[in-house]
């Protein structure tokens, strides 16, 4: 189970940073925005699971 959300975390972080590069690209601010907040996202996610990973031992 960790292993998947450790996956999902990344791909957010992707996805996140995709998007973020074509907003600039664009010059388009939403989209940007949109990809910074969607790899925070990802990064709060693998925060979270690096914590989990911590304690578990």
């Amino acid at each position: 189970m960790a292993g998947d959300e450790k996956a999902k975390a990344k791909k957010e972080q992707m996805k996140g940073r995709a998007k973020e590069t074509v907003g600039r690209a664009l010059g388009n601010e939403g989209k940007t925005a949109a990809g910074r907040a969607e790899k925070a996202k990802g990064d709060a996610r693998q925060a979270k699971e690096k914590t989990k990973d911590v304690f578990k031992d």
